[in-house]
């Protein structure tokens, strides 16, 4: 990736991208070609040196059963959104301005371990649905549903784990620009109902 030094991502930023709630696309070099699957995950921070990346798939997808050929990927990809040079107040000073996109990833490198343990998928499951269902005001439990039934689900999925080998990560969030064009991004986003994108610009100054 590359990664001019005003926006590598600090050790903060590489845990909010590890650690929030969401889906990270799974990129594997295989015989067949490149195949890949978004998938949601949850970041465990006690395997290994780096930690660990687990997720499921179906066991239907050919991805998990096909040998890897060199470092397994998952791409995290942070907020996002268009920045309008209207909102930058040099614009008016000097309009020698143009649009531009803020974003923030991860492209975390690793070996793939296949799970097919009934006891490792089911915590996995349980820790994924908890991160999850987190903050709802009825969250939702594996243990809601019958027995009989989430252990049929279980047998229709494998576990993948992404043994961390290293991370390469990206803020760019206008860390470039004067502190009153950071302002105008802010109230550019917060105005488009952008508020998680105007946040992740605010803590990046």
């Amino acid at each position: 990736m590359y990664i001019p030094a005003h926006f590598a991502a600090g050790p903060d930023a590489v845990q909010d991208l590890l650690t929030r709630p969401g889906a990270a696309n799974l990129v594997t070099m295989t015989s067949r070609g490149l195949l890949a699957t978004l998938l949601p995950f949850v970041y465990d921070p006690s395997v290994g040196e780096h930690g660990a990346l687990h997720t499921h798939v179906a066991r239907n997808n050919p991805q998990w059963s096909e040998p890897v050929i060199g470092e397994a990927l998952m791409i995290i990809q942070g907020s996002d959104a268009y920045i309008s040079p209207s909102w930058y107040a040099s614009k008016a000073e000097h309009g020698r301005v143009v649009p531009t996109w803020n974003y923030s990833t991860a492209h975390v490198y690793g070996t793939l371990v296949v799970h097919d343990s009934p006891a490792w998928l089911a915590g996995q499951v349980r820790r994924l649905t908890d991160v999850n269902e987190a903050g709802l005001d009825h969250p939702w439990s594996v243990d809601d549903a019958p027995e009989r039934y989430i252990s049929g689900q279980l047998r229709a999925i494998v576990g993948l784990e992404l043994g961390i080998t290293r991370i390469e990560s990206k803020t760019k969030l206008s860390q470039n620009r004067p502190a009153a064009d950071i302002d105008g991004v802010v109230a550019g986003l917060c105005a488009r109902g952008q508020s998680e994108s105007a946040a992740d610009v605010e803590r990046a100054r």
